[in-house]
């Protein structure tokens, strides 16, 4: 038999996510290092979950959020990975498999409670030999603001939520436009600023999302929202326009776009930050020689560099210690030490991005991932919410400036 005969073409990975985290660098790096060939089947947050609900047989990992799980688990999208196959599960730190830094655990959607995949398959905190998703990248998000054109009136003040719903901003703020990650910071704001009081932040009742959507639907009325973004594009022109002086903002825009030089600061608000915790899971539909490359690309994602790369993102790894060999002194004193950068540092792909002397705002890992308020959710009532966050963009103006 010829040896043309006995070759097989390169297995082909298929990793459905968005560009969050699904990088070309990881992606050109991973299939050098592995010699299988991966494919980034990019797509909105949306489009990538209904995808995942319903045409598990169209991708092999689902690169999502733990909050997700509560979409793709009761739909039987996924399987269970097994522990004993993930190389690296051991240095997974505690935030993931226990859900918090200081004992005490924040509102949503709490990735430990997840995690570990039962016998009966529900998921709980309760350790066993499988899990529904790998832990990976995670971070606390809050909002930007440029210091020195604060009103006078929040000047000296402890940051807050509840500046997002401020009279003295009218005007000058933007929300995000999708409603679950919106909602949570709405009531996050209206809980700061004393207008209202939750239960649960991460799932409000239907008369709670009432409370809320009523509120904002006034407020968007008198022109207090500048607008709604959906795409961290439309956030940057908006502060680059100066639209707004005050929204909610993701991490590695806000350092790729250099806004803390410009001015601008991402609060550590003292009722604490909105989490998010992502990773991977495996389709259903995946057997074989496919489910043993899956493994390997997961592992490979644990493996040190990768977390490196997203560390420069503005974002932790599960498991840092193995990453830090894979970043300078300086680079892990800023991204996760909290120190001053002692050198100028640099992007994943050698841009400057950070210079000498500035410190991360809101200080170290500790410190920022152990001021949680409230993990990104899916809550029981999703549906509801979704219709009346809608509805109340579309009965203000501030929903119309993106279209107009």
């Amino acid at each position: 038999m010829s040896s043309a005969a006995i070759m097989r073409p390169p297995l082909k990975l298929r990793v459905l996510g968005t560009s969050v985290t699904l990088l070309e660098i990881l992606r050109v790096r991973a299939e050098q290092e592995l010699g299988i060939n991966i494919e980034y089947l990019l797509h909105s947050v949306e489009d990538a979950q209904r995808i995942a609900v319903m045409q598990p047989d169209s991708y092999d990992l689902y690169d999502q959020w733990f909050h997700n799980i509560d979409f793709v688990w009761p739909a039987r999208a996924i399987q269970p990975l097994e522990i004993k196959r993930l190389k690296y599960w051991d240095e997974v730190n505690e935030l993931a498999k226990f859900g918090t830094l200081t004992g005490e655990l924040a509102d949503g959607s709490v990735p430990s409670q997840r995690l570990y995949v039962q016998r009966d398959l529900h998921l709980s905190s309760q350790p066993s030999d499988r899990i529904s998703m790998l832990p990976l990248t995670h971070n606390a998000d809050s909002f930007a603001y440029h210091v020195d054109r604060l009103p006078d009136a929040l000047r000296g003040e402890e940051e807050s939520w509840g500046w997002l719903l401020h009279p003295a901003l009218t005007g000058a703020v933007a929300l995000q436009e999708d409603a679950a990650m919106g909602g949570i910071d709405a009531a996050l704001a209206m809980q700061g600023g004393g207008m209202a009081r939750f239960s649960d932040i991460g799932n409000l009742s239907l008369e709670e999302i009432d409370v809320l959507t009523e509120e904002l639907t006034q407020l968007n009325h008198q022109g207090h929202f500048a607008a709604f973004w959906s795409t961290q594009e439309q956030a940057c022109d908006l502060i680059d326009n100066r639209h707004v002086e005050v929204q909610s903002l993701w991490a590695p825009i806000y350092f790729r776009r250099h806004f803390h030089q410009r001015g601008y600061k991402m609060a550590h608000p003292k009722e604490g930050y909105r989490a998010w915790y992502g990773g991977m899971s495996l389709s259903r539909c995946v057997t074989g020689s496919i489910k043993d490359a899956a493994y390997e690309y997961l592992n490979w994602w644990q493996s040190g560099w990768p977390g490196a790369v997203m560390a420069r993102q503005g974002y932790y790894i599960s498991n840092p210690q193995r990453s830090r060999a894979h970043l300078s002194l300086a680079e892990w004193d800023f991204w996760y030490g909290g120190k001053p950068a002692a050198d100028l540092l640099f992007d994943a792909h050698g841009a400057p991005l950070i210079p000498v002397g500035e410190i991360r705002d809101g200080g170290s890992y500790t410190q920022r991932m152990g001021h949680i308020a409230v993990w990104n959710s899916v809550m029981d009532e999703h549906n509801y919410l979704t219709r009346r966050w809608q509805e109340a963009m579309l009965k203000g103006y501030a929903s119309n400036w993106m279209s107009g």
